[in-house]
């Protein structure tokens, strides 16, 4: 009797990471919250992410690059270092199924934001869950598996309105950040509010006016503070 192959690769559902460079295409395979960690900066130990340390030239396959072929074109045999390169510049390909159960948890978070600090401005009351579900379906909104379910509130209530009249409460806020943190956090404050008036100043600090959506008030607070690591002002205008 023939012996069996343990693993049918092209019928293995793998998550991995793909670097493209010097007209070769390398993979690892990943753990994809560990990988989506990695990228987003929360963790910094690659090895933590890897489901193996081989460095592919098709994973599905099963086919490993030589160490030649590594040497060549990362000028190191060293498969943390490489992994580390390829996550940082690589995309990550996650599977159908992974992409979906993300899709899904942002569009719960994103559903139960709506619901909690949004009103229909008919009645001055919260839209029912099951209505803002509806109109998901109908506005056929798409669900960014990658981007935070708070990034993305304010693009889809865009795109609810014509179908489901919805209003925030909002809050305005002052804020003055240091030049160290300002570029940095500038996209996600403008993803997460809206940007009244601004100004540049000398020192490269940033102070702004900005108008969020008052149920995100203090997980803005708290994300600002973090990454700044308390090195900001904040004042609640109204």
């Amino acid at each position: 009797m023939k012996g069996q192959q343990l693993f049918d690769y092209k019928k293995l559902q793998i998550n991995k990471a793909i670097l493209k460079t010097h007209g070769e295409k390398f993979e690892i395979v990943v753990d994809p919250d560990l990988a989506i960690d990695f990228k987003n900066g929360k963790i910094n130990d690659v090895s933590e992410v890897l489901k193996s340390e081989e460095i592919f030239i098709d994973a599905q396959k099963g086919e490993q690059a030589s160490e030649s072929e590594l040497q060549n074109c990362f000028q190191t045999s060293d498969t943390l270092k490489i992994a580390e390169k390829i996550l940082n510049e690589g995309e990550i390909q996650l599977t159908a199924e992974y992409r979906e159960k993300l899709r899904a948890e942002k569009k719960k978070r994103i559903v139960e934001l709506i619901h909690r600090n949004a009103i229909d401005p008919r009645t001055g009351i919260p839209h029912p869950v099951q209505r803002i579900e509806n109109a998901f379906v109908e506005a056929k909104i798409h669900i960014d598996e990658f981007l935070k379910a708070e990034d993305q509130v304010s693009e889809i209530i865009k795109k609810m309105t014509p179908i489901l009249p919805i209003r925030f409460a909002t809050k305005k806020i002052q804020l003055l950040i240091h030049g160290v943190h300002a570029a940095k956090l500038y996209g996600r404050i403008q993803n997460l509010g809206k940007i009244l008036n601004e100004q540049w100043l000398n020192d490269g600090s940033w102070s702004a006016t900005v108008e969020i959506p008052a149920g995100l008030q203090n997980e803005f607070f708290d994300e600002l503070n973090k990454e700044t690591h308390g090195d900001i002002e904040i004042k609640i205008i109204e």
